[in-house]
């Protein structure tokens, strides 16, 4: 399937519900940050994430649902990947192209399980507190936002 065909499912919460896996979502946090600034694209996979649980019945709870700090921290990864690799031909080259991403706990590089599983992490962005988060080299834009 390609990108454009992949992301309308997703915004249409048309993924079922094994289809909803770490690798997706990294697939869509490209699509989005290749196609938006940073902001619009965190909305963008805030409301998908959110609607595509809602589409499934998935319950927001304490250790299931939307958690803020995980979606905000690896769209921070993959924009970091975006701004120091560069576009790919589509999402799937992207994803295979940068292997550190494939990871599902590499957050736990960066976070402490307490902090991570807080109620406050949940809804807001925490900061790492193990490790910062990196930040790209240079600040510049992927070509598609130039």
């Amino acid at each position: 399937m390609g990108d454009e065909e992949f992301l309308k499912q997703f915004e249409f919460a048309a993924w079922p519900l094994e289809e909803g896996h770490h690798r997706e979502h990294i697939k869509i946090a490209y699509l989005y940050l290749s196609r938006h600034p940073f902001e619009i694209a965190m909305q963008k996979m805030r409301a998908g994430v959110k609607a595509f649980n809602a589409a499934h019945n998935i319950p927001d709870e304490p250790t299931r649902g939307y958690h803020e700090t995980m979606t905000q921290a690896w769209m921070r990864l993959v924009h970091l990947a975006l701004c120091e690799n560069g576009p790919a031909e589509n999402a799937d080259v992207f994803y295979e192209q940068n292997p550190q991403l494939s990871q599902k706990k590499n957050l736990r590089l960066f976070y402490s399980r307490d902090v991570f599983m807080s109620p406050r992490a949940k809804v807001e962005f925490l900061e790492a507190d193990l490790t910062p988060l990196p930040k790209s080299r240079n600040d510049r834009a992927p070509a598609s936002q130039v």
